[in-house]
């Protein structure tokens, strides 16, 4: 039976590198929500991984595809050996406004949407996916906010954590939105930042990692969680690289993302 009211799903006559296109009926969004999913080439692949791909303000579900290319790097990147076949989730953030922060707020749980909805989805309609899937979390800028802090806080769902440029605070939301921050207003201090997160849940941590760029304005913002975290010895990785806050830093670094999953599979 199907948890969701409806659902549509691109028919494979008309799909182009691996990419199937999905719109669901979401409880939680309280309207439709679209996803883009690269599913690797191959018979018989069975209980996939799966990888919830989220982006950043102004984007939607197209927008690692068709900014990245990730379905065409990840395909080469199996073919050639250098990692194992994997499901590429990539929803919408739920589009409200400039961004969802993939936050719980008044109308819509943007939050409950990536969490339940975008795996239940996938494994409904996606052959190559099913409940004994691993999934994982990552996004850039505010997807690398809402990836962190969901991967930790819902660690009990997933195995792996990371984020790209990732905005640390909601605060930092007012650096790219047009909302005023009264919009994002929380009850749960958790909810509010990643370090608040990873304090509440540090006893159940995935592993986790994010990066980001030295010329990025959210550079601060993480050195700070970096620290953060170094005091209290809670395990992370963190890596710096040359880079601002733009499309050519995430296509050239999403692959460490994916090779971090890959890693915590062989393990």
């Amino acid at each position: 039976m199907s948890k969701f009211r409806t659902t549509e799903i691109s028919d494979p006559r008309f799909e182009a590198n691996n990419l199937r296109h999905i719109t669901v009926k979401s409880k939680h969004l309280k309207n439709r929500g679209d996803i883009t999913v690269f599913v690797p080439p191959g018979d018989d692949l069975t209980d996939l991984p799966i990888v919830v791909l989220l982006h950043g303000v102004y984007g939607s579900h197209w927008i690692w595809s068709q900014k990245t290319g990730i379905h065409l790097k990840m395909k080469t990147w199996i073919e050639n050996g250098d990692l194992r076949p994997m499901i590429i989730a990539m929803p919408s953030d739920g589009l409200m406004g400039d961004g969802s922060g993939y936050l719980p707020l008044k109308n819509s749980d943007f939050e409950n949407w990536i969490v339940d909805d975008v795996p239940n989805a996938v494994v409904e309609l996606i052959p190559q996916a099913s409940e004994n899937s691993n999934l994982f979390i990552a996004g850039l800028s505010m997807g690398g906010f809402g990836a962190l802090r969901l991967g930790i806080k819902h660690h009990n769902k997933f195995s792996g954590v990371s984020g790209l440029s990732s905005i640390t605070v909601v605060e930092e939301m007012a650096l790219f939105v047009e909302e005023h921050l009264d919009v994002y207003e929380q009850t749960e201090t958790e909810n509010e930042s990643v370090y608040a997160t990873i304090l509440k849940h540090k006893d159940h941590l995935p592993p986790f990692r994010f990066d980001c760029g030295k010329e990025d304005e959210l550079i601060e913002g993480n050195r700070k969680l970096h620290q953060q975290l170094n005091d209290l010895n809670i395990a992370h990785t963190y890596k710096e690289n040359p880079g601002k806050h733009e499309w050519i830093y995430w296509e050239t670094h999403i692959k460490e993302t994916i090779e971090f999953f890959d890693d915590i599979l062989k393990s």
